[in-house]
This record gives C-alpha cells, structure tokens and sequence, in this order.
C-alpha cells in the first residue's frame, strides 16, 4: 500500500446552499480550515527553498546568487533528478525499485565501452543501451510479479547482479569514452545560459507528469499503489501495470546513463550506486508536497531545494563540507517520512471526525 495514498472523495454541498454543506438544522456550515500545519508541510520544501536562497544570499551573495552558480547547481543535480523520476513511476504502484542507480551504471557503461570498441554510431549504442535497460526491467517485473519476490529484495538482488555486469565489463577500472564534439555538446551545452541538460530534464519531467496525472495509465497506477486489491476487483490489470512500471523506470534509468556520458564521458564504479540515495531523498521528500503523494514537481523542487542548501553551505564554509550532502539527504528522508505520517495521522483523525457528524444524518436519509 501506498504510504503516500491519504486522499478521500469530496462531499460536495447541496443545490442551492452557498458557502459550506448543510447542518442538520439546515443551516449552512463553513467548510474544515487547514491546519497551518498541513499547509507548511505541503509547501515546505518551496519555503526551504525561499529560505536557503535569502540566508545564502545574505551571507555569501557574491558567490551565491550568481548566474553561474545556479546554473552548474541545477546542471549537477540533472542526472540524480532523472534517477528520482525513475524511481516514482514504480513507487505510485507501490513498487520500490532499488536497482535503478545499477541500471544507470549498466547503461553507462555499455555506451562508454562501445564507443571504444566499436565503430557503432552513437546513437544506436545509446539506443541498445536503454532497451537492454528495459529488459533487465522486465526481469524484475518477473521477479516481482511471477514469483512474488518481495520487490525491496528483488531490484536490491537485481542491482547486485548489475554492479557485478558492470564491474566486469570495465574489469573494475575507469573507462573514458571515445566521443564526438556533438555528442559531447549535447551535454555541456546551453541555449540563452540554460544548460541543455536541464531542458532534457523538464522535457522528461513533464512527460512523466502528463503521464501519471493525465492519462489512465496514470489513475490506474496510483489505484494499484493505493489499494492493489480493490484495483484488481475493479477490472484492473494489476500485473500488467506492475510489468509497466519497472520497465519505464529501467528506461528513464538508462536515459539518465546517457545523460551522465554526455556530461562527465566516462564511466567509474560508483557513478550509478552513489546516486540512488539522494534520488530517493528527492522522491520521499517530494510525495509529503502539493498532492501528499508521489509527484514529479514536489520531487524536483525537493531535490533542487537540497541542493542549493548543499552549495550554499559549500560556498559560505569552503573545502571541508564533504559531510554536508550525506546530512542533508539523511535529515530530508527522516523529514519527509515524519510530514507524510503526520499527515496521515491527521486526516485519519478527520474522517473519524467527519464520520461521527455526518453518520445519523446519513443514517435517516435511508
């Protein structure tokens, strides 16, 4: 179930009462207030931002709330922002799947050996290399759905055998890619001072959120992550939507690899696995805003929230805040959890609430 599925239906008011839904007496009663509480931890992660952009800009505005700055912060976070889009298309299932950094490294390092050894053009490499992504996906979906590995132990198992692949193929050493200046422009370049790198990001950003909150595809995702069970009374293809899910996240993994070789162009052990921690930061952070569920936009916003905080205190400190990623990501992930279950806890409590009122009206209605 999902953590995250805390949404009820609306009662809507009567005809011809404005203003809130009839009392028993026929008088009308002004709708619940949100708690302020509710609404800072909704938008927490937009004030984090607002606040770590005046604190950093007051003490370090020279070096901070500079052009440059901002672009190489929102172009660094560009490969770990794909990898959390990965990771939200299978958790709105109520799947998790952990292999999506291993895949990333897969996907790396097949574009970066290929380019060495053979003459393939890249674009068919880069091709190959995502779709190879996708049939690792559909193992997991195997795994996860035929034999009903719990999906936590099976993507973990997968992105063991993953790291293993790649450490193979590049028998454990660093491979440099052989490519050409427009393929490496593709990743270093920018168009009016943006780097192209983000526009792939947005461009997939909204992909992804067209797909989840506008398509069927998408309602019937969150209706398997919320209730698996009433999804599939209701007529939906539970195992089909689970086989979906891991393959488009291996995809977007594997785009994410071409991305990084695009960028960096070259591959090392831990460019993938070092990824997966502050992505599913990113992700748990962003389901407790807007919507109190995985999101696209809350997880974006999360991430570039944490990491302007990163490079603000890196910028303010100096050499020596090696610690401050692993503590902000650790503090964001606790957070997150902490916001989404006290949201959980509150809207239990109102619907208790709405119950009690609401039930001997219903009851003499029928």
């Amino acid at each position: 179930m999902n953590l995250f599925s805390t949404r009820s239906p609306a009662r809507s008011a009567p005809d011809g009462v404005a203003g809130g839904v009839a009392g028993g007496d026929g008088a009308p009663q002004e709708a619940p207030h949100t708690p302020i509480g509710t609404i800072l931890g909704r938008y927490s992660a937009v004030f984090l931002f607002a606040a770590f952009l005046i604190v950093f800009g007051t003490l370090r505005p020279e070096l901070f709330l500079t052009a440059g700055t901002f672009r190489i912060t929102f172009a660094e976070g560009v490969v770990t922002a794909v990898l959390a889009l990965a990771f939200l298309i299978p958790l709105a299932a109520g799947v998790y799947d952990l292999s999506i950094g291993a895949m990333m490294g897969l996907s790396l390092v097949m574009i970066t050996w290929f380019s060495v050894n053979t003459d393939i053009p890249i674009f068919l490499i880069c091709l190959g290399s995502v779709l190879l992504c996708c049939l690792v996906g559909l193992i997991s979906g195997v795994l996860v759905v035929r034999f009903r590995v719990n999906s936590l132990i099976a993507t973990l198992g997968v992105s063991q055998l993953l790291s293993a692949v790649a450490l193979k193929v590049s028998e454990n050493r660093q491979v440099i890619g052989e490519f050409s200046p427009g393929f490496a422009d593709l990743g270093s370049g920018d168009v009016l001072g943006i780097p192209f790198v983000v526009l792939y990001l947005l461009l997939l950003a909204a992909a992804v959120w067209f797909v989840l909150e506008h398509t069927p595809s998408g309602r019937y995702l969150f209706a398997v992550g919320s209730n698996p069970d009433a999804a599939r009374l209701a007529g939906l293809s539970t195992t089909r939507l689970v086989y979906g899910s891991l393959i488009a996240s291996a995809a977007v993994a594997g785009i994410a690899g071409v991305v990084f070789a695009m960028r960096v162009g070259s591959y090392t052990a831990d460019a993938g696995p070092g990824l997966l921690f502050p992505a599913l930061a990113a992700v748990f952070f962003g389901a407790s805003q807007f919507s109190r569920r995985p999101n696209v936009w809350g997880t974006l916003i999360a991430y570039f929230a944490l990491a302007f905080g990163v490079k603000g205190l890196q910028l303010s400190f100096g050499p020596g805040t090696f610690w401050i990623q692993p503590l902000f990501q650790g503090a964001a992930l606790l957070i997150a959890v902490a916001l989404a279950s006290r949201q959980i806890t509150h809207t239990r409590r109102s619907r208790r609430a709405q119950a009690r009122r609401t039930g001997p009206d219903d009851a003499s209605a029928t």
